[in-house]
């Protein structure tokens, strides 16, 4: 009974952070300015016609972990995505759970760089864990909230833990 909850806090803290990453079937799980983490089970949904999961999704991960880790690390400012690079290793197939893990580089004043890892769990070998891409993402990040968005931190703000 408990994973269940937990799976239903995480999908609807998902679905109030991020609307893309839940439509995937994203669950956020860490929330904070110095780590944001994640898993994905692949579903029909999340792979390209090889039936691999899509390197653009891998990217909308990767992106979207280290905006809402940058969003915080920059005390709630705006930021912006100005370069998101990222490599891919290894595929991973319908019905792989994907793991995926953000955490800073650099926080400057007015840029953060991101590193974002993303594993599989292989359950035929007792849960072994395979990288399978790695990104990085540099953020602009001392940019203005407008007045009538004052209110986009607060959900993060109610999920961080510091």
């Amino acid at each position: 009974m408990g994973d269940a909850m937990a799976l239903s806090s995480s999908n609807s803290k998902t679905a109030e952070l991020d609307a893309p990453l839940h439509a995937l079937g994203f669950e956020i799980e860490e929330v904070s300015p110095s780590r944001m983490t994640g898993r994905l089970v692949v579903t029909p949904i999340c792979v390209q016609p090889f039936k691999v999961l899509h390197g653009g999704v891998s990217a909308l991960i990767a992106e979207g972990l280290a905006s809402m880790g940058a969003h915080m690390a920059s005390g709630y400012n705006r930021v912006a995505g100005m370069q998101l690079s990222i490599s891919h290793f290894r595929s991973a197939a319908v019905g792989d759970t994907i793991l995926a893990r953000a955490v800073p580089v650099h926080i400057g004043r007015s840029t953060q760089v991101w590193e974002v890892k993303l594993w599989k769990t292989d359950t035929s070998k007792q849960g072994e864990e395979f990288q399978i891409a790695e990104a990085r993402v540099t953020l602009l990040c001392n940019l203005p909230v407008p007045d009538e968005l004052k209110t986009v931190g607060e959900s993060l703000r109610k999920y961080c833990r510091l």
